[in-house]
């Protein structure tokens, strides 16, 4: 298991260029946790699956998650926990971390 730390960065950004220096080009990330100062996540509209609602929350949040990495790019689905304690969930596009930190648990695959 490889352990990723992303501190004052954008994670998606850092887990694309920690792997490829790692070697990693296809991984399960099997656990996300941190907390991040504002992010953008997607959700498919209720009509059409093909499609994407892209919302950019400009809001810190308490962050988990899991995914994998195919050909060297992260694909994360993510959970936020936001004031009131609500959650708001959907693929990862971007997560900017500067007041806390991320840790991104992984198992390379063959």
């Amino acid at each position: 298991m490889l352990v990723f730390e992303v501190k004052n960065d954008e994670l998606m950004e850092s887990v694309n260029r920690q792997a490829a220096k790692a070697g990693v080009t296809d991984a399960a990330i099997v656990s996300l946790i941190g907390a991040v100062d504002r992010f953008t996540v997607s959700t498919m509209p209720k009509g059409d699956a093909l499609k994407d609602d892209i919302t950019t929350y400009e809001l810190p949040a308490e962050m988990t998650g899991t995914g994998e990495i195919r050909n060297g790019f992260a694909h994360i689905h993510t959970v936020m926990g936001v004031e009131g304690d609500q959650a708001i969930s959907g693929h990862l596009h971007e997560a900017h971390i500067g007041t806390h930190f991320a840790r991104v648990y992984l198992i390379p695959c063959p």
